[in-house]
């Protein structure tokens, strides 16, 4: 089950996972997109399947670890009600400009935002999704008074800031990539602690302006609760060797995605320490519950 419509980078990542599992196993893997409701739907469907290893959740920071604070109520328990099975690749997100913008790094865009209070504006996708949240986080470690402009999709986004109409964008690496090779826009930062391998030369915005700033998202696989500990063993192992072939990493890079693998119990400490995190993030940004 997949919460997300088809051709996102969650959908693409794990229709490459689930066709090395089909080889490897000899057992047919469908992926059943349901979009809405921030992935609810689609895992409310795997949450109530039998526990017996044929249906498998996809499972993201944004509809498993955000969710719980986004929500005033959820059909189920991200925790108590699945299992985990591994993760699948983490991503961080572009801190962004149209190349003929004057906005160097990070640390420029925190300069101007303070010496022009109110003036400056960062565009990203809908309200309460991990690239608004990656925003507000930055405007909040800043001390700096922007606006944040939401948009529909991540195409609204980079049209923006191509046409000017924000100064800055927050955005996932892959739909951000061709416009970099293109000479159109320039990744100013990227989120996570380390450097996206994809784009070696560029910095962290903790490298570049804002110290301790680091916000990853990942993609990952659960099962329903009570799955047979053998059963998500077994799924755990081949997805491991799945994301460690050479060619799947290679494609993850392309889609702004490292590969990694880990164990349930590693996979249920990050879904723990994450809800937790955007818990207080959420909280901080005062965000109205849906």
């Amino acid at each position: 089950m997949v919460g997300y419509g088809p051709g996102g980078t969650g959908d693409l990542t794990v229709r490459l996972v689930a066709q090395k599992l089909a080889d490897k196993t000899g057992q047919a893997f469908v992926i059943e997109n349901r979009p809405g409701a921030g992935g609810i739907v689609a895992s409310q469907i795997a949450q109530q399947s039998a526990p017996d290893g044929y249906t498998l959740n996809f499972i993201a920071a944004g509809n498993f670890a955000m969710t719980p604070s986004l929500f005033k109520s959820l059909p189920f328990d991200p925790v108590r009600d699945f299992e985990m099975v591994s993760l699948i690749g983490t991503f961080g997100f572009a801190l962004a400009v149209d190349s003929n913008s004057k906005i160097n790094d990070a640390r420029d865009l925190i300069a101007q935002a303070r010496a022009n209070p109110g003036k400056l504006s960062i565009g990203t996708i809908s309200v309460g999704s991990a690239q608004f949240l990656a925003a507000e986080v930055f405007k909040s470690m800043a001390a700096i008074d922007v606006t944040i402009v939401p948009y529909k999709t991540s195409a609204d986004v980079i049209r923006a800031v191509r046409a000017g109409d924000v100064h800055a964008v927050f955005e996932t690496i892959a739909p951000v990539i061709p416009q970099v090779k293109a000479g159109v826009m320039r990744v100013l930062g990227v989120t996570e602690e380390q450097r996206f391998s994809g784009l070696p030369n560029v910095p962290t915005i903790a490298e570049s302006g804002l110290p301790n700033y680091a916000i990853t998202g990942w993609n990952g696989i659960a099962a329903p609760g009570k799955t047979p500990r053998e059963v998500i063993m077994k799924l755990n192992a081949e997805i491991n060797n799945a994301v460690a072939r050479p060619d799947i990493k290679q494609k993850f890079i392309e889609l702004g995605v490292t590969a990694r693998g880990n164990t349930p119990e590693q996979m249920q400490a990050l879904l723990k320490k994450d809800i937790a995190w955007w818990r207080d993030v959420i909280g901080k940004a005062k965000l109205e519950k849906q």
